[in-house]
């Protein structure tokens, strides 16, 4: 993709202020009397602009993250002190730009305003792999571009309170992403059914009605939470007996002389019949009746499974086929067939066994990479909504199998051409390391202070002056930092027409509450889709 950005002619480049102190990656600056608090293009300096600072090497720029006055007076008695937080560096002849700084800018050095053609240098990347989503919130003729293979490669987040656009947001990304690369492979949990209709006929929309997730697909861990339960007395004992009779199913459905590599965990088919028959007959040799209670509640609780119809897309059928590759393919799209994105509808899921199906999945994902050959052959990327119910702060909360799943996809993920995308309202209830590894954030408005200080602890020192601004984001708008975009930044992004907005609006009580309307209709198909558990 070839980046066009409309460039005007730079206005008098006047000096606005000098460099006062230099410590770390921060300056302070005086501006000069007759600026008072303007900059080189007659504006007054805010906190966000950018900033160039004069070096023997070109120029440094900086983010203004503050602005005080320093002494008391008006006019020439006052003296007006700007910090900056530098992040990159132009080249003498101003045509490349580039992050990071080799040679800080001395005492004394002029600052300078960024003009209109410094911007469009500095926000327009060097890669061709690169996609707009937006404009830049100094100049909203600029735009705002993510780099997608540093974006997608290193993971990212969205974060933002309720309200803010957090799926208008992903959405946008994404088909902004698609709509220049057509063959991707992205896989969206949405628990709340609200990404169908964004993504429409480009997206697979699997639910409990129409995804195939067979239970031999499970390891051991994830299907004894289901047949077993978690910290149940006696799980021990069940857990042993369960172990052995899965092992001795799955060696009865393959050939045999090819079961030697089969473990409790290998995805492997096994029928539910042979698994209860195993259960009984080791069952059977027990000398003492009384100690056959355990073997009694695991198949109780398989023939429960088995009957119960909200379970059905996990324990229907009477047929038992290895269709590890259908679904597989189906999964990741292969081949593609014009839909990129694969939304996974978890709202129909029974609650107490989401975390299962989140970790079977995520697992799956991830085991298809590691045992791919050439795993960069196919990458993908993991959607995770409400990422803070899965991989809460607190290490002894959530579905442990899902925790550990995901850890391991953003710790190791990049290796294998698997990258992951959290979206959360409550970012401080997100686990600090699994969220450290998104190496760029989209931060929303935010106005929970603790939320605040939790993604300033999070994000890199050259963007922290910019978290101030984060109670005050209009909706569309987010601070973007991190190795996914060419510097932070503000960003206004693009507009979504109606038809592809997520279904997450707040609802309208002053329409609904005005008008009358068929509340007895809505009602009763309200009932009957519970009641048929069919959305």
């Amino acid at each position: 993709m070839i980046v066009n950005l409309p460039v005007q002619a730079e206005a008098a480049e006047a000096v606005v202020g000098h460099v006062v102190a230099v410590s770390g990656s921060r300056l302070s600056v005086d501006l000069v009397d007759d600026a008072g608090t303007r900059d080189s293009e007659g504006e007054q300096v805010r906190i966000g602009d950018l900033l160039r600072i004069e070096s023997p090497d070109g120029s440094v720029f900086g983010i203004v993250q503050s602005l005080r006055t320093t002494s008391i007076g008006t006019g020439r008695d006052a003296r007006h002190t700007v910090d900056i937080d530098v992040f990159g560096e132009m080249s003498q002849d101003r045509q490349h730009f580039q992050r990071g700084v080799s040679r800080h800018p001395v005492l004394g050095a002029d600052v300078r305003g960024s003009t209109r053609e410094d911007l469009a240098q500095i926000f327009a990347p060097t890669s061709n792999a690169v996609t707009r989503i937006g404009a830049v919130h100094q100049d909203r003729s600029l735009p705002a571009y993510v780099l997608v293979d540093q974006l997608l490669g290193k993971h990212f987040a969205v974060l933002g309170t309720t309200g803010s656009g957090k799926s208008c947001t992903v959405t946008l990304i994404l088909k902004s992403i698609l709509r220049d690369h057509p063959q991707g492979h992205v896989i969206l949990l949405d628990p709340h059914d609200e990404y169908g209709q964004a993504f429409g006929p480009i997206a697979e929309r699997l639910t409990t009605a129409n995804i195939e997730l067979p239970y031999w697909l499970l390891d051991f861990e994830e299907i004894s939470s289901l047949l077993i339960g978690r910290g149940q007395a006696g799980s021990d004992a069940e857990r042993n007996i369960l172990k052995a009779a899965i092992v001795e199913a799955k060696k009865k459905f393959i050939a045999t002389g090819e079961s030697d590599h089969v473990t409790v965990d290998t995805p492997v088919p096994y029928r539910l019949s042979e698994l209860i028959r195993a259960i009984e007959a080791a069952m059977g040799k027990l000398d003492k009746p009384d100690t056959a209670a355990a073997y009694m509640r695991l198949v109780s609780r398989i023939q429960s499974l088995q009957s119960d119809r909200r379970y059905g897309f996990m324990f229907a059928g009477v047929v038992v086929r290895d269709s590890l590759g259908a679904i597989a393919r189906r999964l990741l799209r292969v081949p593609v067939g014009g839909r990129p994105v694969t939304v996974i509808d978890l709202s129909g899921v029974p609650s107490e066994i989401v975390d299962v199906v989140v970790s079977v999945l995520c697992r799956l994902i991830f085991d298809l990479a590691v045992w791919n050959a050439s795993p960069r052959s196919l990458p993908v990327l993991v959607v995770c909504e409400e990422a803070h119910r899965y991989v809460p702060v607190d290490i002894n909360a959530g579905f442990g199998p899902t925790r550990r799943v995901l850890a391991r996809i953003a710790k190791e993920g990049r290796k294998y051409g698997v990258s992951l995308c959290l979206v959360s309202q409550r970012p401080s209830e997100l686990d600090v390391s699994i969220l450290s590894q998104c190496n760029t954030v989209f931060a929303l408005r935010m106005n929970n202070e603790r939320d605040q200080d939790f993604v300033r602890a999070v994000l890199p020192e050259s963007a922290q002056g910019l978290i101030g601004s984060l109670p005050s984001l209009h909706n569309q708008e987010a601070l973007v930092v991190g190795e996914g975009v060419s510097v932070p930044m503000r960003v206004r992004f693009d507009n979504l027409p109606p038809e592809e907005r997520p279904r997450s609006a707040t609802a309208s009580f002053s329409t609904a509450w005005t008008a009358e309307g068929d509340g007895e209709a809505v009602l009763a198909a309200t009932i009957e889709r519970w009641r048929r558990q069919a959305r």
